[in-house]
């Protein structure tokens, strides 16, 4: 595996996809404890900045996220989650968090 580039803070950027319509559906923040989280477990698991925790994505809506596959960008800092959601990602309940257009 390519060797991840984490900022100043400890977090990479985590763009999320839908495995099966290619739609991007989120962008969240990961530490080294939540991709671990990730690849143990097979769900999304990222960092809240505003909590300053780990969260697993769907835990109280049920919204879960398994994770097909990780990619990494060709800088290293930029993960790519491929995944099969359970239901809406975002918390506004709509598929994806890119719903409003400009």
């Amino acid at each position: 595996m390519r060797e991840l580039r984490f900022d100043e803070r400890g977090l990479v950027t985590a763009v999320v996809q839908d495995a099966v319509t290619k739609q991007v559906l989120m962008v969240a923040w990961m530490n080294e404890a939540a991709l671990q989280l990730t690849r143990q477990t097979g769900q999304a698991h990222f960092w809240s900045r505003s909590r300053q925790t780990l969260w697993h994505k769907g835990a109280t809506s049920g919204n879960v996220m398994d994770v097909a596959a990780i990619k990494v960008d060709c800088d290293g800092d930029t993960l790519l989650l491929l995944v099969r959601p359970a239901g809406p990602a975002c918390h506004t309940g709509h598929t994806s968090c890119f719903s409003l257009v400009l």
